[in-house]
């Protein structure tokens, strides 16, 4: 913890020292004899800005270098009642002001002089690096740099064809293949492949690297071509220079955004343990059910990280620039125009959530399909049937629709569970009664309780039969498909038993000369149909 808080302490130190120091900076040209600073523009001199001074000052001195016959011994300080000038006969080359000379803690004339001997000592060393033997040096140092490289080169190639040759010989020693979790990522060949190859990759990256540093080294020997070394170290070390910069400037952004990511995600980790404090049963809150308690830790949670990013957004770099504003409002289009289903199935969702229609593991029925809930998540909902087939339902349909549960009452009131047989007139009710009863309660998961005892009901009295509804209750409504089954074949059982046939609407009262409807099991063995019975009635005519 001590190591963290030092290190904390030093990057903000670095990054306030680097800061003051590029503001520091910030206004400060170089006025340059070839690769020489001469002198150092911190202010404007009348409607000219110190870039501007400092380009002019570079074009009089260049062409005062390319106009020979160029003398040293004409230059000097003239004093002036706003500048001190360097004139080079009547010319003016440069003017000191007291902007340039206060943060040096100088006077003008001190500048001036100091800057007029440093603009001497960097033509003299110009000259010189101009003469016959200065070219020949140069020369042989060109020559030395080409055998260094040529060195350099072929002892890379040799140690890099000596890794290969180790990679190749270690194939079953190192490289013995990557495995994640018991699955093989890469065989043992395809791990030599991809070492190979990156073997080569840093043996053309470490080529062309020092390839690129030796030839602006190279260009900076001869004095014509020190502006093109320049250029060519500029295009690497500019970039590398912009980028520590910002990334120093950028230390700052970086410690609010973690302040404001490590608060968010506190926070969140205390809403979850009062979620599942209240899931489970520890806490409670009146008028909220622990079912409510992971869907609302998880909305709580998006809305959470959704503030988290819209605070953070202004302090990533690059949010201030217009094409990344840009790339947001388009992606922001493109996700409103293609998922208005997927909002209206979410917002479905939640509120299904809160109504708690059914839970995971409740028989219900939504529209025809009946089954088991097994998974409710916020854009579906999905139901395995009794044939187990899963069939996923929008949950924008879900609340559109009306939704039968089976177990919300099961366990404690039971569920009733009814069907209704119809039975000719011929038969008294109470017999009728009865033998349902006896059905029911000779059914496999039918409660035989004194309060959920099974009860009848007459529903209608039409023409050829009556309508008689059997009630029953059961605590298991996962097996309403065989209860059912099993109370049809009892009743069909008690009814053969007791010799009432069940008719359908199309069979007629008259017995004479028909069969039973009653299955010959039931019979017994000198069963015969009844004969028609006809009577004869006479007249009498007295």
């Amino acid at each position: 913890m001590q190591r963290l808080i030092v290190s904390v302490l030093f990057l903000l130190s670095l990054a306030t020292w680097a800061q003051d120091t590029l503001l520091q900076h910030e206004d400060v040209h170089y006025v340059l004899v070839k690769s020489d600073t001469v002198f150092r523009v911190y202010g404007q001199l009348g409607p000219y800005q110190p870039a501007e001074r400092v380009a002019i000052i570079n074009q009089r001195l260049e062409r005062l270098l390319d106009e020979p016959p160029f003398k040293t011994d004409s230059l000097r300080v003239f004093e002036g009642e706003a500048t001190s000038d360097i004139l080079y006969g009547d010319q003016i080359i440069l003017s000191v002001t007291e902007a340039d000379a206060r943060p040096l803690a100088k006077t003008r004339k001190q500048v001036a002089e100091e800057t007029l001997l440093r603009i001497k000592d960097a033509v003299n060393k110009e000259r010189k690096s101009r003469s016959i033997l200065t070219i020949l040096l140069q020369i042989g140092l060109t020559l030395l740099e080409v055998a260094i490289l040529y060195l350099f080169f072929r002892y890379i190639n040799r140690l890099f064809s000596f890794t290969k040759n180790w990679l190749i010989n270690s194939r079953h020693k190192i490289l013995k293949g990557i495995r994640f979790r018991g699955y093989e990522l890469l065989d043992t060949e395809r791990e030599l492949q991809a070492a190979l190859f990156l073997n080569n990759l840093l043996r053309w990256v470490v080529i062309i690297l020092v390839l690129y540093l030796a030839i602006p080294v190279l260009f900076s020997i001869f004095p014509w071509t020190r502006g093109l070394a320049d250029k060519l170290f500029n295009y690497v070390f500019t970039p590398v220079k912009r980028i520590f910069a910002a990334v120093i400037n950028y230390i700052p952004n970086l410690f609010t955004i973690a302040v404001i990511y490590f608060a968010t995600r506190y926070t969140v980790r205390f809403i979850r343990f009062l979620a599942i404090e209240i899931e489970r049963g520890a806490l409670r809150l009146e008028g909220f059910y622990p079912d409510w308690a992971m869907p609302t830790y998880n909305i709580i949670k998006t809305l959470l990280y959704v503030f988290m990013f819209i605070v953070i957004f202004p302090y990533l770099p690059g949010s201030d620039s217009p094409v990344f504003q840009g790339v947001s409002v388009f992606l922001g289009i493109l996700f409103s125009l293609g998922s208005s289903s997927a909002i209206s199935n979410a917002v479905a969702g939640i509120v299904i959530t809160y109504m708690r229609p059914f839970k995971v593991g409740d028989r219900i029925k939504i529209g025809d399909v009946t089954g088991d809930v097994i998974e409710k998540s916020l854009l579906v909902t999905r139901i395995r049937t009794i044939k187990n087939e899963d069939i996923t339902i929008p949950n924008s349909s879900v609340l559109s629709g009306h939704t039968v549960n089976y177990s919300t009452t099961a366990e404690n009131a039971g569920l009733i569970l009814h069907t209704t047989v119809t039975i000719g007139y011929d038969v008294p009710w109470r017999k009728v009664h009865n033998l349902l009863i006896e059905a029911a309660k000779a059914t496999e998961g039918i409660l035989q309780g004194e309060e959920k005892k099974p009860f009848v009901l007459q529903t209608s009295l039409d023409d050829f039969y009556v309508s008689y509804q059997l009630n029953a209750y059961t605590n298991q409504p996962k097996r309403m498909a065989i209860i059912y089954s099993l109370l049809h074949q009892n009743i069909q059982d008690k009814f053969n038993e007791a010799g009432v046939e069940i008719l359908s609407p199309h069979y007629r009262a008259a017995r004479d000369g028909n069969m039973t409807t009653i299955p010959a099991d039931y019979l017994p063995g000198d069963y015969k149909a009844p004969p028609f019975v006809v009577q004869v009635k006479k007249e009498d005519k007295g």
